[in-house]
């Protein structure tokens, strides 16, 4: 079996009407597989103004504004128009991206016709409800995803340590890597621009801390501004550009009234942007990879992150740059301070992370996902689809 024989029937919550790494990351996908001749089938909600222009024929399935983060949608189940649409494409795997209803409604149909099926884990969902002073729902959150993804042949995660967390959480037998990849013709040390830099107050021998996200809490942005606070407390000469755009961005401003904020950039806008940073900056555990975290590595940016998943496998410690405990504030701001005082180890620490990121490749990581398709296509005709959910223990 060829790439050019696959038939991917992709589903996703958020394939493009808002911006964030794990959808670029499936759109980019989706164009390697074209170019690869192989068949993708799209079906995700769709608005009338997306974020960015999608990648692929794409069906819109019902959804809904979520409450309270209403740039966010929920699907609803999949109509009679989008089951007949899917029965025609008849794919030869269905791929989920999103545990939501569309998701449980495609694993249904796969199962229902003998198809191959495999889910992607973009995001740590069962963290979530702890920023909003609801962690008692994250064992519900984690049994609701177990029952879904022990239905599935495998589930892929997008860094060793998140698919070591997925094993624990026995969510599947079969857990493999989905990597990510950096574009290092947009995020380079040769992209900084101290003009850019200078034009936003930034001052030229004041070092700057970065911050590159979509702004909402689940990013720890309480722990960012905390660990910033201290750092004003300690009278260490910084300044901090954020990056990105988001709900939470009047509350992120107030927090930190004297900090700069770039709001959206894209292209080589955004490889400017992170490349005019001095220091990287990433407090948040809900990541499963760290797409920005790559991208300031590739810029030669020493990277302060929580120790969690994504960030442990892409930072070595001590070498590219320090892993803190997810929440120490303190620690956060002596790491950060180090780097402030510390130009040299800003460059060295930074230039480890510039080998680090190009072992990277969206080819090599791409083929690789669709290796994995034809080999669970392969072993559901031969009848060694995946391991009953009751087998799984």
């Amino acid at each position: 079996m060829q790439i050019s024989d696959l038939r991917i029937a992709l589903f996703s919550g958020n394939y493009n009407y808002v911006r964030d790494g794990a959808n670029q990351a499936l759109n980019r996908l989706v164009g390697w597989l074209l170019d690869n001749k192989a068949q993708v089938r799209i079906y995700s909600p769709t608005v009338g103004s997306p974020a960015f222009e999608a990648t692929g024929d794409l069906i819109s399935v019902p959804s809904f504004a979520i409450p309270g983060r209403p740039e966010y949608r929920a699907t609803t189940f999949l109509p009679p128009r989008v089951k007949k649409d899917l029965n025609a494409f008849a794919p030869n795997i269905v791929h989920i991206s999103s545990p939501d209803s569309a998701g449980h409604s495609a694993v249904r149909w796969a199962k229902r016709h003998d198809v191959a099926l495999i889910a992607s884990v973009h995001t740590r969902f069962e963290t979530y409800p702890r920023y909003y002073n609801m962690a008692f729902l994250e064992p519900l959150l984690e049994a609701y995803l177990r029952r879904l993804y022990r239905r599935c042949d495998a589930i892929v995660a997008p860094s060793d340590s998140m698919a070591q967390v997925l094993r624990e959480q026995r969510m599947s037998y079969d857990v493999g890597i989905w990597s990510r990849g950096v574009d290092r013709t947009i995020f380079s040390p040769q992209a900084r621009d101290i003009d850019w830099r200078r034009g936003l107050g930034l001052a030229n021998d004041v070092p700057v801390i970065g911050f590159l996200g979509r702004l909402v809490m689940e990013k720890g942005l309480d722990v960012f501004s905390d660990s910033i606070d201290r750092m004003v407390r300690r009278q260490i000469a910084h300044q901090v550009l954020i990056v990105g755009e988001g709900p939470a961005r009047d509350w992120f401003e107030s927090r930190l009234p004297n900090a700069v904020f770039a709001g959206f950039q894209g292209g080589a806008d955004l490889g400017r942007a992170v490349a005019s940073m001095d220091v990287f900056f990433n407090p948040s555990i809900t990541e499963t990879f760290g797409n920005v975290t790559l991208e300031a590595m590739a810029c030669g940016l020493p990277v302060v992150a929580a120790r969690a998943t994504g960030s442990e496998s892409l930072v070595e410690h001590g070498v590219t740059g320090n892993l803190v405990r997810p929440g120490a504030t303190v620690e956060f701001a002596d790491a950060l301070q180090t780097y402030c005082a510390d130009p040299a180890l800003r460059a060295l620490h930074g230039a480890a992370g510039v080998r680090r990121s190009e072992k990277y490749s969206w080819d090599r990581i791409n083929r690789g996902l669709a290796e994995t398709y034809i080999r669970l296509i392969r072993q559901r005709q031969a009848g060694k689809g995946g391991v009953p959910y009751r087998a799984i223990r």
